[in-house]
Protein backbone atom coordinates (compact mmCIF):
# COMPACT_ATOMS: atom_id res chain seq x y z
CA UNK A 1 0.00 0.00 0.00
CA UNK A 2 2.89 2.38 0.78
CA UNK A 3 4.35 1.89 -2.67
CA UNK A 4 1.13 2.98 -4.29
CA UNK A 5 1.08 6.18 -2.20
CA UNK A 6 4.62 7.26 -3.09
CA UNK A 7 5.17 9.88 -5.74
CA UNK A 8 8.07 11.49 -7.53
CA UNK A 9 10.87 9.93 -9.54
CA UNK A 10 11.63 7.26 -6.98
CA UNK A 11 7.95 6.37 -6.82
CA UNK A 12 7.81 6.05 -10.60
CA UNK A 13 10.82 3.75 -10.56
CA UNK A 14 9.25 1.62 -7.84
CA UNK A 15 5.94 1.46 -9.70
CA UNK A 16 7.80 0.53 -12.87
CA UNK A 17 9.70 -2.20 -11.09
CA UNK A 18 6.49 -3.40 -9.47
CA UNK A 19 4.91 -3.56 -12.92
CA UNK A 20 7.77 -5.68 -14.24
CA UNK A 21 7.51 -7.96 -11.20
CA UNK A 22 3.76 -8.30 -11.72
CA UNK A 23 4.25 -9.18 -15.40
CA UNK A 24 6.93 -11.69 -14.49
CA UNK A 25 4.65 -13.29 -11.92
CA UNK A 26 1.76 -13.44 -14.39
CA UNK A 27 4.04 -14.94 -17.02
CA UNK A 28 5.29 -17.54 -14.54
CA UNK A 29 1.74 -18.46 -13.50
CA UNK A 30 0.63 -18.72 -17.13
CA UNK A 31 3.65 -20.84 -17.99
CA UNK A 32 3.01 -23.19 -15.07
CA UNK A 33 -0.67 -23.47 -16.03
CA UNK A 34 0.23 -24.27 -19.64
CA UNK A 35 2.81 -26.84 -18.55
CA UNK A 36 0.27 -28.45 -16.20
CA UNK A 37 -2.39 -28.75 -18.90
CA UNK A 38 0.15 -30.29 -21.29
CA UNK A 39 1.43 -32.79 -18.72
CA UNK A 40 -0.37 -36.07 -18.21
CA UNK A 41 -1.93 -35.95 -14.74
CA UNK A 42 -2.68 -39.35 -13.23
CA UNK A 43 -4.60 -37.68 -10.43
CA UNK A 44 -7.14 -36.30 -12.87
CA UNK A 45 -7.33 -39.70 -14.60
CA UNK A 46 -7.93 -41.36 -11.24
CA UNK A 47 -10.91 -39.07 -10.63
CA UNK A 48 -12.32 -40.26 -13.97
CA UNK A 49 -11.73 -43.83 -12.84
CA UNK A 50 -13.66 -43.20 -9.63
CA UNK A 51 -16.66 -41.89 -11.54
CA UNK A 52 -16.69 -44.89 -13.90
CA UNK A 53 -16.35 -47.46 -11.10
CA UNK A 54 -19.19 -45.76 -9.19
CA UNK A 55 -21.51 -46.85 -12.02
CA UNK A 56 -20.98 -50.50 -11.04
CA UNK A 57 -20.53 -53.40 -13.50
CA UNK A 58 -20.55 -52.12 -17.09
CA UNK A 59 -20.84 -55.07 -19.49
CA UNK A 60 -21.62 -54.60 -23.17
CA UNK A 61 -25.26 -53.82 -23.86
CA UNK A 62 -26.02 -52.69 -20.29
CA UNK A 63 -27.60 -49.48 -19.06
CA UNK A 64 -24.56 -48.92 -16.86
CA UNK A 65 -22.32 -48.91 -19.93
CA UNK A 66 -24.64 -46.36 -21.53
CA UNK A 67 -24.13 -44.22 -18.42
CA UNK A 68 -20.37 -44.70 -18.81
CA UNK A 69 -20.64 -43.48 -22.42
CA UNK A 70 -22.52 -40.43 -21.22
CA UNK A 71 -19.76 -39.71 -18.70
CA UNK A 72 -17.03 -40.20 -21.30
CA UNK A 73 -18.78 -38.00 -23.85
CA UNK A 74 -19.25 -35.30 -21.22
CA UNK A 75 -15.60 -35.27 -20.22
CA UNK A 76 -14.49 -35.18 -23.87
CA UNK A 77 -16.87 -32.30 -24.55
CA UNK A 78 -15.36 -30.37 -21.62
CA UNK A 79 -11.92 -30.99 -23.13
CA UNK A 80 -13.11 -29.58 -26.45
CA UNK A 81 -12.78 -32.90 -28.26
CA UNK A 82 -15.32 -34.13 -30.80
CA UNK A 83 -16.47 -37.73 -30.35
CA UNK A 84 -18.46 -40.01 -32.62
CA UNK A 85 -20.25 -43.27 -31.91
CA UNK A 86 -19.49 -46.35 -33.98
CA UNK A 87 -22.58 -48.48 -33.33
CA UNK A 88 -22.93 -52.12 -34.39
CA UNK A 89 -24.59 -55.32 -33.30
CA UNK A 90 -22.28 -58.18 -32.32
CA UNK A 91 -23.16 -61.85 -32.68
CA UNK A 92 -22.06 -63.42 -29.38
CA UNK A 93 -22.59 -66.72 -27.54
CA UNK A 94 -25.20 -64.80 -25.53
CA UNK A 95 -27.04 -63.70 -28.69
CA UNK A 96 -27.04 -60.39 -30.52
CA UNK A 97 -25.62 -57.60 -28.36
CA UNK A 98 -25.61 -53.90 -29.34
CA UNK A 99 -22.16 -52.37 -28.95
CA UNK A 100 -20.66 -48.91 -29.36
CA UNK A 101 -17.08 -47.88 -30.01
CA UNK A 102 -16.37 -44.26 -29.12
CA UNK A 103 -13.89 -42.43 -31.36
CA UNK A 104 -12.55 -39.06 -30.25
CA UNK A 105 -10.70 -37.24 -33.04
CA UNK A 106 -8.03 -34.59 -32.46
CA UNK A 107 -6.86 -32.90 -35.68
CA UNK A 108 -3.18 -32.61 -36.52
CA UNK A 109 -1.06 -31.05 -39.23
CA UNK A 110 -1.01 -34.32 -41.20
CA UNK A 111 -3.67 -36.81 -42.25
CA UNK A 112 -1.69 -39.74 -40.87
CA UNK A 113 -3.38 -41.09 -37.76
CA UNK A 114 -1.98 -42.48 -34.54
CA UNK A 115 -4.57 -44.31 -32.46
CA UNK A 116 -4.38 -44.55 -28.68
CA UNK A 117 -6.95 -47.10 -27.61
CA UNK A 118 -8.35 -49.19 -24.78
CA UNK A 119 -11.60 -50.90 -23.88
CA UNK A 120 -14.18 -49.34 -21.56
CA UNK A 121 -16.64 -52.16 -20.92
CA UNK A 122 -16.30 -54.75 -18.16
CA UNK A 123 -16.63 -58.50 -18.44
CA UNK A 124 -20.07 -59.95 -17.79
CA UNK A 125 -20.34 -62.10 -14.66
CA UNK A 126 -23.55 -63.53 -13.25
CA UNK A 127 -22.34 -64.73 -9.87
CA UNK A 128 -20.70 -61.57 -8.47
CA UNK A 129 -20.62 -57.83 -9.16
CA UNK A 130 -17.51 -57.03 -11.20
CA UNK A 131 -16.34 -53.44 -10.69
CA UNK A 132 -13.61 -53.68 -13.35
CA UNK A 133 -11.57 -50.85 -11.86
CA UNK A 134 -8.38 -51.96 -13.58
CA UNK A 135 -9.82 -54.14 -16.34
CA UNK A 136 -11.91 -51.73 -18.34
CA UNK A 137 -11.85 -48.71 -16.05
CA UNK A 138 -8.16 -47.78 -16.08
CA UNK A 139 -7.83 -47.73 -19.86
CA UNK A 140 -10.90 -45.52 -20.27
CA UNK A 141 -9.63 -43.14 -17.58
CA UNK A 142 -6.21 -42.89 -19.21
CA UNK A 143 -7.77 -42.07 -22.58
CA UNK A 144 -9.82 -39.24 -21.07
CA UNK A 145 -6.75 -37.58 -19.58
CA UNK A 146 -4.86 -38.17 -22.83
CA UNK A 147 -7.61 -36.25 -24.63
CA UNK A 148 -7.09 -33.26 -22.31
CA UNK A 149 -3.36 -33.26 -23.01
CA UNK A 150 -3.51 -33.70 -26.79
CA UNK A 151 -6.35 -31.22 -27.26
CA UNK A 152 -4.23 -28.39 -25.81
CA UNK A 153 -1.13 -28.76 -27.94
CA UNK A 154 -0.17 -28.58 -31.60
CA UNK A 155 0.04 -32.05 -33.06
CA UNK A 156 1.83 -33.30 -36.14
CA UNK A 157 -0.24 -36.46 -36.40
CA UNK A 158 -3.99 -36.62 -36.27
CA UNK A 159 -4.91 -38.53 -33.12
CA UNK A 160 -7.84 -40.84 -32.54
CA UNK A 161 -8.66 -41.91 -29.00
CA UNK A 162 -10.68 -45.09 -29.37
CA UNK A 163 -12.75 -46.56 -26.55
CA UNK A 164 -13.44 -50.14 -27.65
CA UNK A 165 -16.61 -51.94 -26.66
CA UNK A 166 -16.69 -55.73 -26.49
CA UNK A 167 -13.04 -56.54 -25.80
CA UNK A 168 -14.03 -59.25 -23.34
CA UNK A 169 -15.09 -62.70 -24.53
CA UNK A 170 -18.54 -63.87 -23.45
CA UNK A 171 -17.17 -67.40 -22.99
CA UNK A 172 -13.61 -68.00 -24.22
CA UNK A 173 -11.48 -66.01 -26.64
CA UNK A 174 -11.85 -67.40 -30.16
CA UNK A 175 -11.82 -65.87 -33.63
CA UNK A 176 -15.50 -65.02 -33.14
CA UNK A 177 -15.76 -64.42 -29.38
CA UNK A 178 -13.96 -61.38 -27.94
CA UNK A 179 -12.32 -58.31 -29.46
CA UNK A 180 -15.68 -57.36 -30.98
CA UNK A 181 -15.06 -53.62 -31.13
CA UNK A 182 -11.55 -53.78 -32.55
CA UNK A 183 -12.49 -56.41 -35.13
CA UNK A 184 -15.44 -54.29 -36.20
CA UNK A 185 -13.37 -51.10 -36.48
CA UNK A 186 -10.71 -52.77 -38.63
CA UNK A 187 -13.43 -54.03 -40.96
CA UNK A 188 -15.02 -50.58 -41.08
CA UNK A 189 -11.74 -48.76 -41.77
CA UNK A 190 -10.88 -51.28 -44.47
CA UNK A 191 -14.29 -50.86 -46.08
CA UNK A 192 -14.05 -47.06 -45.91
CA UNK A 193 -10.53 -47.04 -47.39
CA UNK A 194 -9.11 -45.38 -44.27
CA UNK A 195 -6.99 -48.18 -42.85
CA UNK A 196 -3.95 -46.97 -44.79
CA UNK A 197 -4.07 -43.68 -42.83
CA UNK A 198 -3.21 -45.47 -39.57
CA UNK A 199 0.47 -44.96 -38.81
CA UNK A 200 0.40 -46.81 -35.49
CA UNK A 201 -1.85 -47.99 -32.66
CA UNK A 202 -0.90 -47.90 -28.98
CA UNK A 203 -3.22 -50.02 -26.86
CA UNK A 204 -3.48 -49.70 -23.08
CA UNK A 205 -5.18 -52.30 -20.88
CA UNK A 206 -5.08 -52.98 -17.12
CA UNK A 207 -2.56 -50.19 -16.55
CA UNK A 208 -3.93 -48.86 -13.24
CA UNK A 209 -2.43 -51.64 -11.09
CA UNK A 210 -0.75 -50.08 -8.04
CA UNK A 211 2.10 -52.60 -8.51
CA UNK A 212 2.78 -51.70 -12.13
CA UNK A 213 4.69 -54.25 -14.21
CA UNK A 214 4.36 -54.14 -18.01
CA UNK A 215 6.06 -56.79 -20.15
CA UNK A 216 6.90 -56.64 -23.83
CA UNK A 217 4.05 -58.15 -25.78
CA UNK A 218 5.12 -60.89 -28.19
CA UNK A 219 2.51 -60.22 -30.91
CA UNK A 220 3.15 -56.46 -31.01
CA UNK A 221 5.14 -54.65 -33.71
CA UNK A 222 8.78 -54.72 -32.50
CA UNK A 223 9.87 -51.23 -33.62
CA UNK A 224 6.86 -49.61 -31.96
CA UNK A 225 7.35 -51.53 -28.72
CA UNK A 226 11.03 -50.53 -28.80
CA UNK A 227 9.98 -46.89 -29.07
CA UNK A 228 7.70 -47.21 -26.03
CA UNK A 229 10.29 -48.94 -23.90
CA UNK A 230 13.00 -46.47 -24.93
CA UNK A 231 10.68 -43.61 -23.95
CA UNK A 232 10.05 -45.27 -20.57
CA UNK A 233 13.75 -45.55 -19.87
CA UNK A 234 14.29 -41.93 -20.93
CA UNK A 235 11.75 -40.80 -18.33
CA UNK A 236 13.29 -42.94 -15.59
CA UNK A 237 10.43 -45.46 -15.63
CA UNK A 238 12.41 -48.37 -17.05
CA UNK A 239 11.87 -50.61 -14.01
CA UNK A 240 8.13 -50.74 -14.75
CA UNK A 241 8.68 -51.97 -18.32
CA UNK A 242 10.10 -55.50 -18.44
CA UNK A 243 11.93 -56.89 -21.49
CA UNK A 244 10.75 -60.46 -20.93
CA UNK A 245 8.11 -61.02 -23.63
CA UNK A 246 4.64 -62.40 -23.06
CA UNK A 247 1.86 -63.01 -25.59
CA UNK A 248 -1.62 -61.60 -25.06
CA UNK A 249 -4.90 -61.73 -26.95
CA UNK A 250 -6.04 -58.12 -26.93
CA UNK A 251 -7.53 -55.39 -29.11
CA UNK A 252 -4.24 -54.79 -30.97
CA UNK A 253 -4.40 -58.21 -32.67
CA UNK A 254 -6.96 -57.31 -35.40
CA UNK A 255 -4.80 -54.32 -36.35
CA UNK A 256 -1.57 -56.32 -36.42
CA UNK A 257 -3.29 -58.92 -38.59
CA UNK A 258 -4.39 -56.13 -40.95
CA UNK A 259 -0.80 -54.88 -41.33
CA UNK A 260 -0.99 -51.91 -38.93
CA UNK A 261 1.92 -51.27 -36.54
CA UNK A 262 0.50 -51.83 -33.06
CA UNK A 263 1.71 -52.40 -29.52
CA UNK A 264 -0.06 -53.56 -26.36
CA UNK A 265 0.77 -52.07 -22.96
CA UNK A 266 -0.80 -54.47 -20.47
CA UNK A 267 0.03 -55.37 -16.88
CA UNK A 268 -1.01 -59.00 -16.46
CA UNK A 269 0.53 -59.36 -12.99
CA UNK A 270 -2.52 -58.08 -11.16
CA UNK A 271 -2.21 -59.17 -7.57
CA UNK A 272 -0.37 -62.26 -6.26
CA UNK A 273 -0.46 -64.88 -9.01
CA UNK A 274 -2.73 -62.48 -10.95
CA UNK A 275 -5.56 -63.34 -8.57
CA UNK A 276 -7.36 -59.96 -8.82
CA UNK A 277 -8.00 -60.43 -12.55
CA UNK A 278 -11.64 -61.13 -13.43
CA UNK A 279 -12.62 -61.38 -9.77
CA UNK A 280 -14.56 -59.30 -7.27
CA UNK A 281 -11.18 -58.01 -6.05
CA UNK A 282 -10.66 -55.81 -9.13
CA UNK A 283 -11.57 -52.71 -7.16
CA UNK A 284 -10.49 -49.10 -6.92
CA UNK A 285 -8.19 -49.66 -3.93
CA UNK A 286 -5.96 -51.93 -6.08
CA UNK A 287 -5.30 -49.07 -8.51
CA UNK A 288 -3.07 -46.02 -8.26
CA UNK A 289 -2.89 -42.55 -9.83
CA UNK A 290 0.88 -43.01 -9.89
CA UNK A 291 0.59 -45.95 -12.27
CA UNK A 292 -1.74 -43.97 -14.51
CA UNK A 293 0.76 -41.11 -14.48
CA UNK A 294 3.65 -43.38 -15.43
CA UNK A 295 1.88 -45.03 -18.35
CA UNK A 296 0.31 -41.78 -19.54
CA UNK A 297 3.59 -39.91 -19.59
CA UNK A 298 5.36 -42.79 -21.35
CA UNK A 299 2.66 -42.75 -24.04
CA UNK A 300 2.98 -38.97 -24.47
CA UNK A 301 6.77 -39.29 -24.77
CA UNK A 302 6.28 -42.06 -27.33
CA UNK A 303 3.99 -39.82 -29.37
CA UNK A 304 6.62 -37.07 -29.29
CA UNK A 305 9.23 -39.53 -30.52
CA UNK A 306 6.94 -40.75 -33.31
CA UNK A 307 6.33 -37.17 -34.43
CA UNK A 308 10.06 -36.51 -34.42
CA UNK A 309 11.05 -39.63 -36.35
CA UNK A 310 8.05 -40.60 -38.51
CA UNK A 311 6.91 -37.21 -39.81
CA UNK A 312 9.45 -36.40 -42.51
Amino acid sequence: MALIAWTGTRGKRLRSRLGWVSCALLWAVATCWAAETLTFNGGRAFEDLKRLVALGPRPSGSQALEEARKEIRGQLRQAGVAVEEDRFVASTPAGSVPMVNLIARIPGARRQVVIIAGHYETKRFGDFPFAGANDGGSSAALLLEMARVLARRKNGFTYWLVFFDGEEAFQDFTETDGLYGSRHLVQKLTSDGELSRIEALILVDMIGDARLNIHREYNSTPWLTDTVFRSARGLGYGKYFQDEARAYVDDHIPFVNAGVAATDLLDFDYGPNNRYWHTAQDTLDKCSPTSLTIVGRVVVATLDELERTRLQ
